[in-house]
């Protein structure tokens, strides 16, 4: 039996992976948004910090579980910091993550200038109602790569090129990524700064 069991805002089976593992020194269980409903929350905010108090809040309702929600998206610089918040419809509603990578792909060719950055904000809600929600921000620096390359990850991974390592994240391990990544970094800033609040939340066995 495990106490909490929260929800993960997300119908992604890879984030769910990554933040179970990130999160794995905490006595929880995380259930993604998929096993209560289908339907997805109109991200309406214009910032992650928005989107992510939205969705924490919706997978909270539709739960009735504390909910841990990430908005996390690529921001390049020579775009004016796009993607941004739009990352996951990049090049349009429900398009995979490939054709959101050959997009950017397209939109930077021939195009010198490739520095760009991954941004997660965390929310954490004990309820729908919760007046207070928990965030962190997470930031991973880094850069453009010319083509897709490794087999790791997920979104925009294969093209996100890292300087210092000679990788793309597509190409780190998860335990690698997990010490450099935008998500690790909010994790960590989460845990942190909210670990004797979280102590208090209902427990929620399963």
């Amino acid at each position: 039996m495990v106490c909490n069991a929260w929800v993960l805002a997300s119908f992604n089976n890879g984030k769910l992976k990554e933040f179970s593992e990130l999160l794995s020194t905490l006595p929880v269980k995380l259930r993604l948004l998929s096993d209560y409903t289908q339907e997805a929350v109109e991200e309406t905010g214009l910032s992650f910090v928005e989107n992510a108090i939205l969705k924490a809040r919706y997978a909270a309702k539709c739960s009735g579980l504390p909910a841990l929600a990430d908005d996390s998206g690529l921001c390049v610089d020579v775009l004016g910091g796009g993607p941004g918040i739009y990352s996951a419809r990049y090049a349009g509603p429900g398009s995979s993550d490939k054709e959101n990578r050959e997009k950017l792909l397209s939109a930077l060719e021939g195009e010198p200038q490739r520095s760009a950055c991954f941004v997660c904000v965390l929310a954490f809600v004990r309820d729908e109602n919760d007046p207070m929600p928990l965030l962190a921000q997470g930031v991973w620096r880094g850069e453009i790569a010319a083509q897709a390359l490794g087999h790791h990850g997920f979104g925009y991974d294969p093209v996100f090129y890292l300087p210092a390592l000679k990788k793309t994240s597509a190409e780190l391990s998860p335990q690698e990524k997990a010490g450099f990544s935008h998500r690790g970094e909010a994790v960590r800033a989460f845990l942190t700064q909210y670990g004797d609040e979280i102590k208090f939340t209902p427990a929620i066995c399963i």
